[in-house]
């Protein structure tokens, strides 16, 4: 008997496409009128309504600024869509979208380069497909979302407006976190673009 990671290179290319066909590449559609689009090279985080960008922001993002995240501790912004799938109130960092990092693509990635196990890629297709946060505590890494600042000074604003300083995550102001979220819900699609 054979085990999941003895898969030839074409029965895991068929695998990755029939779990893009059965969850698509971020899960349900979105729910909502917005769409929320994020250009990591332009530090640009755009509210769309159809094609009609309705508010822009700029923002920060991960410290590696280039390249889809792809592990723990990269300090990369991951790219792909996703869903904003819980909120915080009490964040350090003011409010807290919760993104659904790592989504399907994302899982076939830390698989095929034996970052992940057959089971934990299981359950985020698994937590995917019902629309639940996929587990955060994989190689993979996790708590991935957009937020704001934390504690405003001169020169944490100073840092944000010059340098893309977090971990992984989108980071606007304190003030605009608090007029996006106006446009989000549960399950609204982020699309990140390189």
């Amino acid at each position: 008997m054979h085990s999941v990671t003895q898969f030839s290179g074409a029965w895991k290319s068929c695998c990755i496409l029939l779990v893009w066909l059965i969850t698509g590449t971020a899960g349900a559609v979105t729910p909502g009128k917005y769409l929320i689009e994020i250009n990591k090279s332009t530090r640009e985080l755009n509210v769309l309504s159809g094609t009609n960008v309705i508010r822009s922001f700029h923002i920060s993002i991960g410290r590696a600024e280039h390249g889809a995240k792809r592990s723990r501790g990269d300090n990369r912004t991951p790219v792909g869509s996703y869903q904003v799938v819980d909120f915080n109130n009490d964040s350090k960092f003011s409010f807290f979208m919760l993104l659904n990092y790592p989504n399907t693509v994302d899982a076939w990635h830390g698989y095929r380069n034996e970052l992940i196990s057959a089971s934990e890629f299981q359950e985020i297709v698994r937590a995917i497909k019902v629309d639940e946060a996929p587990p955060q505590n994989t190689a993979l890494g996790g708590s991935i979302g957009i937020h704001g600042v934390g504690e405003e000074t001169g020169e944490t604003l100073d840092i944000h407006a010059k340098f893309n300083w977090t971990e992984g995550c989108i980071a606007l102001t304190n003030e605009e976190i608090v007029e996006l979220r106006k446009y989000v819900s549960q399950g609204t699609k982020v699309v990140i673009r390189e």
